[in-house]
C-alpha cells in the first residue's frame, strides 16, 4: 500500500483527544468525523473505542482516495468508509452519497434526517470560511439524535483569556495565507451554536493551547 499522508499534529494530539472522548460520551453508538483529513484520528479512535462506529469525512473530494486507503488499512468493522462531506450543502452527505441506513432517526420514519450519537470536527474553523461556523452548527443540530453531542477540537481566542504566543502567530500566518481564515473567537462560536438550537455544555483545556468544546441541545 502506497504512504498514507500524515499529519504530525494529528499524531500529537490523537491521545490525549481520545482520552477526554472516553470521558465525554463513553457508552456506545455512532460518531460521525467532520473534516476527517488524513483519517488519523479515525482509524485510531475506532480502534481504541470499539464499541463505536466512526463515519469520516472530508469536504475535499481529492483526499478521499487516500482516506479510504486508511479506513483499509485499518480493517475494523466499526470504521465505515468514508463520505464525502461539505458541511456547506444544503444535505449532508453531499449529492451521490448516503448515510448507513441505521442512522436514520430511531424514532423517524422514511425521509428523516439520518442521526448520530455524537458529531466529532478538529480542526476546521479556522482554516475554513466564518460561514462553514454556522453551517457545522446547523447541520449539527439536524443530525444529533436527542442527547447527542457536538465535539470541536482546535485554537480558540477567549475574552479575558490571555492568548498564547503561538496562537498569536498562528492566527497572523492563517490570515496571510488565506484572508477568510484564523482562529475564532469562542463566544463568536458559541453564538452560532445558539442560534442552531446548541449550548456551549463543556469546555476542556488541551495541550499545545488548544480546546476541546462539548455542545448539545
Amino acid at each position: 500500500m502506497p504512504d498514507l499522508p500524515y499529519s504530525p499534529a494529528a499524531d500529537r494530539n490523537k491521545q490525549p483527544i481520545l482520552d477526554a472522548l472516553t470521558r465525554i460520551i463513553g457508552g456506545q453508538g455512532t460518531v460521525l468525523e467532520i473534516a476527517s483529513g488524513t483519517g488519523q484520528h479515525a482509524a485510531f479512535f475506532a480502534t481504541s473505542m470499539p464499541q463505536w462506529t466512526w463515519q469520516p469525512t472530508d469536504a475535499d473530494p481529492r483526499t478521499l482516495p487516500a482516506l479510504a486507503a486508511r479506513v483499509a488499512e485499518a480493517a475494523l468493522p466499526n470504521l465505515r468508509p468514508p463520505l464525502l462531506l461539505d458541511v456547506m450543502s444544503p444535505q449532508w452527505p453531499s449529492q451521490g452519497h448516503a448515510f448507513a441506513k441505521e442512522d436514520v432517526g430511531r424514532e423517524g420514519g422514511e425521509g428523516e434526517e439520518q442521526k448520530f450519537d455524537a458529531i466529532y470536527c478538529a480542526n476546521m474553523l479556522h482554516i475554513a470560511p466564518w460561514p462553514t461556523c454556522a453551517a457545522l452548527m446547523q447541520g449539527a443540530a439536524r443530525h444529533l439524535r436527542s442527547g447527542g453531542l457536538l465535539i470541536t477540537y482546535g485554537p480558540y481566542l477567549e475574552v479575558d483569556v490571555p492568548t498564547a504566543t503561538s496562537n498569536t502567530a498562528f492566527d497572523e500566518d492563517l490570515r496571510a495565507r488565506n484572508a477568510a481564515w484564523g482562529i475564532r473567537r469562542l463566544d463568536d462560536v458559541a453564538a452560532e451554536a445558539r442560534r442552531a438550537g446548541l449550548a456551549l455544555r463543556e469546555r476542556h483545556a488541551m495541550p499545545a493551547n488548544n480546546l476541546l468544546l462539548v455542545f448539545g441541545f
